[in-house]
């Protein structure tokens, strides 16, 4: 496992480790993650097994631009839309309908993928200089504590680690469907902050 500075030779290293199919730990606004190629049947395979996570269990990916987005999802509606403009980037993860043959582990049983645009600025980066999405799954063992600091985010099978010194505790991303105002986990993102912006919000009692 190599150790490396967020910076650019850093990211230079990761890009190469992405490539050959490699996991990579970098920094997001809340953990430090696990990032692959999400559309590589081996890379997933690494991931998994390295988070020693069942199959059944889909992982989201982080974006830096829209036009990450649109080319994997069916389309993009004015609710989604919405939710991009008014809190990313930032800890809003939005789950969208994938287009076909997006790998299953991906998807949830309805088809819905799971995206988000980082504020971090190191997975923003991360995400550019590797031209398109990456995985993010905390960085640590299925049912583990998340890694906050590089040295945690080292686990057997990380290829290389971008460190940006120790994260500031956070909760994890709000997780919201635009389709149907369902919040599937509570975050920084709140209910009354999703209708503030104009966009529906189910009710506990309507779920």
């Amino acid at each position: 496992m190599k150790r490396v500075m967020a910076d650019e030779a850093g990211m230079e290293a990761a890009v190469a480790a992405l490539q050959r199919e490699a996991v990579v730990a970098y920094p997001t606004e809340t953990v430090y993650g696990l990032g692959v190629n999400p559309f590589s049947e081996t890379a997933l395979d690494a991931l998994f097994a390295v988070k020693e996570r069942e199959p059944d269990r889909p992982v989201l990916l982080v974006v830096d631009a829209l036009s990450d987005v649109e080319r994997h999802v069916v389309a993009i509606s004015d609710a989604a839309r919405t939710c991009m403009e008014a809190f990313w980037p930032g800890p809003l993860s939005l789950l969208l309908h994938a287009v076909p043959d997006t790998p299953g582990r991906l998807t949830d049983p309805n088809g819905y993928l799971c995206v988000r645009c980082s504020e971090h600025p190191v997975a923003r980066t991360l995400c550019r200089a590797w031209g398109g999405p990456i995985t993010s799954t905390s960085a640590n063992l299925s049912g583990h504590p998340p890694a906050r600091t590089a040295e945690d985010a080292a686990l057997p099978g990380v290829a290389l680690v971008l460190d940006a010194g120790p994260l500031t505790a956070l909760p994890p991303s709000t997780v919201f469907n635009p389709e149907t105002g369902q919040i599937l986990r509570a975050g920084p993102i709140t209910e009354a902050m999703l209708l503030e912006a104009g966009v529906a919000v189910r009710g506990a009692s309507d779920q």
